[in-house]
């Protein structure tokens, strides 16, 4: 018997209303609205209201998914969320989830792997649909990382925003998960961490008073990483998936820094409109990058069914990973809604 090719339903998103401009962090740290768009193409992210946390922002990007593939939560096997700013270490934040949604059917996990998440996630999803374990899997992106960013430090301060996006996988009759490649060099971790909260330095005063509670980065060296890694990585999944270059419709690449997303762009040798950058307007927000510009291509139009498109990322870990998808118009039987088909105006990014 042949196994089903696993395929994307349906996609949703979410981002607080809180704009911080840079203008805004002008007045916060030392830093200026041109030394931001120059080093990083970013204009603005948005920042979840204090009573937001994580699942906050995860349940309206799942409820838009959900309508737009005509899965109802009930009829989900699993729901995996990646992310690295959970509600609490435990319960996982998919766990909370699955209750706020309803879908009593749904395992539930959390997955870890920085800003790589989303298409670590999107790999694991599909293993249990192509393997027949599972039909529908909601996979998450979501962040609050506005939690852990030290706001007395200018170089990453000014990099970092909140959001959500999300896909409902299944199975297809065409199209769908061509290939992914995923990749980790656990020697690069120190370049960018969150030093203590865990079992090696757990919170104490010193650690409090030392700052360890946020995020520490090595700029430079993540940046010459990103670089090298983005276009390994969409060459590798390139090979997987039997493709030339040519052949890609569409590039949604992690929204960190618009120069590596240039020079992965030309490296490909794709044109400016076929590349999906939404970073000026969101910044970076790790796993949540990915699905959110997916969502808004998808809502505006921009892909569609047959097109083949490109997600590639990289994070802490170090991680990276890139699939290619071919997007398919399939519907799910006897009911409405289907990945590439305009949702309601109200289930669009607020």
């Amino acid at each position: 018997m042949t196994m089903p090719k696993a395929g994307i339903l349906g996609t949703g998103s979410y981002v607080p209303e809180k704009v911080l401009t840079n203008l805004d962090l002008e007045k916060m740290v030392d830093t200026s609205d041109e030394w931001i768009r120059v080093r990083t193409g970013i204009r603005e992210r948005r920042i979840a209201a204090p009573e937001q946390a994580t699942s906050d922002l995860a349940y309206p990007a799942a409820l838009r998914a959900l309508e737009a593939a005509g899965v109802a939560p009930e009829e989900l096997d699993l729901i995996i969320v990646a992310t690295i700013t959970p509600d609490t270490a435990f319960p996982s934040t998919a766990n909370l989830l699955q209750d706020r949604l309803g879908a009593r059917r749904a395992a539930a996990f959390d997955l870890a792997a920085a800003c790589s998440g989303f298409i670590y996630a999107v790999a694991t999803a599909a293993q249990f649909i192509e393997s027949g374990a599972y039909r529908f899997v909601l996979v998450v992106g979501a962040e609050t990382l506005s939690r852990i960013v030290d706001w007395e430090d200018r170089s990453t301060a000014v990099l970092f925003g909140d959001g959500a996006g999300a896909v409902v996988m299944g199975p297809v009759v065409s199209g769908g998960l061509q290939a992914f490649t995923l990749g980790s060099d656990g020697s690069g971790g120190c370049l960018l961490e969150l030093p203590a909260g865990g079992s090696r330095r757990p919170a104490s005063h010193e650690t409090v008073d030392q700052r360890l509670h946020f995020l520490k980065m090595n700029g430079r060296e993540v940046f010459k990483f990103a670089v090298r890694i983005m276009d390994e990585a969409s060459e590798a999944v390139l090979v997987k998936a039997g493709l030339r270059k040519e052949a890609l419709d569409f590039l949604v690449p992690h929204q960190a820094n618009l120069r590596i997303i240039e020079s992965a762009r030309e490296r490909l040798g794709l044109p400016p409109e076929k590349v999906i950058v939404n970073l000026d307007r969101y910044g970076n927000m790790s796993t949540a990058s990915i699905p959110v510009a997916l969502d808004e291509a998808v809502r505006s139009g921009r892909i569609r069914p047959g097109d083949k498109v490109l997600m590639v990322g990289f994070g802490a870990g170090l991680t990276w990973g890139a699939a290619i998808v071919e997007w398919t118009a399939a519907v799910k039987p006897g009911r409405e809604g289907a990945a590439g088909r305009e949702a309601p105006a109200e289930a669009g990014i607020r």
